[in-house]
């Protein structure tokens, strides 16, 4: 393991039990790169505090280096689509993962599992009101305008067909766009609309 930091002061958190290689300079440098053992890596990880440095660290590692395992931390999530386009993974902040970890503490709505790398679609485990229970999952789907790929149904994933019910206990996994996702938190939120 080597790690790159333009502060040397930095390496003191790593601890006294750090066993890998410093290297002070920046992650994109070439020279830099080498002294940390670039050529033998085995993946690399670019999480500087700059969107553009960390870009700009994996594109040099995977086209001149040709390192197939590497990963930017991006903090505009607007950028992280161009960069997926470019063949470079990203993982996102510690804001987003706040988030994600805050709607997994509530008891309601929605939590998601995936996301894609803009964040434009989820892929949600659906908290979904008692009233629905009865119901084909195809007719949840059509109310929310939105696919159900899954459910989760006493601790087994099952792929519903359009005669599977809703049962009570049931975790239904959504795929929707995140524009959509209030409006089908707060459709399953409630018993559906009597016709």
């Amino acid at each position: 393991v080597a790690v790159i930091d333009s502060n040397a002061e930095a390496f003191r958190r790593l601890g006294e039990g750090f066993k890998g290689v410093t290297v002070e300079g920046v992650g994109f440098d070439r020279e830099v790169l080498e002294a940390a053992g670039i050529r033998k890596a085995g993946g690399f990880a670019a999480v500087s505090s700059g969107d553009n440095s960390n870009i700009l660290a994996a594109r040099v590692v995977r086209e001149i280096y040709r390192v197939e395992n590497v990963v930017a931390r991006i903090y505009d999530q607007g950028r992280a689509a161009v960069y997926e386009r470019l063949g470079i993974p990203t993982v996102a902040t510690v804001k987003w993962t706040v988030l994600e970890v805050l709607r997994r503490l509530l008891p309601e709505g929605s939590m998601p599992v995936w996301r894609d790398p803009t964040g434009d679609a989820k892929l949600l485990q659906m908290h979904v009101h008692n009233g629905w229970v009865g119901r084909r999952i195809s007719e949840l789907s059509q109310a929310a305008d939105c696919p159900i790929p899954f459910v989760l149904r006493v601790g087994r994933g099952i792929v519903p067909d359009r005669d599977t019910i809703y049962q009570d206990g049931d975790l239904i996994y959504v795929a929707c766009m995140t524009e959509k996702i209030d409006d089908t938190e707060s459709l399953f939120a409630h018993p559906p609309v009597r016709a």
